[in-house]
């Protein structure tokens, strides 16, 4: 991460997360950090800070001091590559607000099919570059209602 002011600000102004605490700064003089959290043993996570999302989902924002860090976030077919994918009840309502906040939106909504139809979905850029996806299905999917066409 970043900038954890740029974070927050995302988090709550644009997500809407409820900012709960923080944490830190974390650090070990022995094999810990490597041994728990596959980083640098010399690395410091300098805060750690917790928000809640529409009352369940919990993110964790680490901020870390590292001697070696890689700055270009991962895309998603590189190995470790990764997203995170947020339900929206109105999702042309959630893609006008990322474009309100000037984030980058990428490409069109998608509608599924199969398994998924009745589902739309559409990735975009956080400020630091990390991807996150919108889905929305409010009517439910195929498979919620015909489960027994999809087994």
């Amino acid at each position: 991460m970043p900038d954890l002011a740029e974070a927050h600000a995302f988090f709550t102004e644009v997500l809407g997360a409820e900012y709960m605490y923080r944490l830190g700064p974390f650090k070990h003089d022995d094999d810990w950090m490597s041994r728990q959290l596959n980083v640098d043993d010399r690395a410091v996570m300098e805060q750690l800070r917790f928000y809640r999302l529409g009352g369940q989902a919990i993110f964790e924002v680490f901020q870390y001091a590292a001697p070696v860090q890689a700055d270009a976030p991962p895309r998603n077919s590189d190995v470790g590559g990764h997203h995170v994918a947020i339900y929206v009840d109105d999702l042309d309502a959630a893609i006008e607000a990322l474009h309100a906040n000037g984030l980058t939106v990428l490409g069109e909504p998608v509608a599924s099919s199969s398994a998924s139809a009745g589902q739309r979905w559409i990735y975009f850029l956080s400020p630091w570059g990390m991807q996150f996806e919108l889905v929305s299905y409010p009517g439910g999917k195929a498979f919620d209602h015909h489960p027994e066409d999809f087994a």
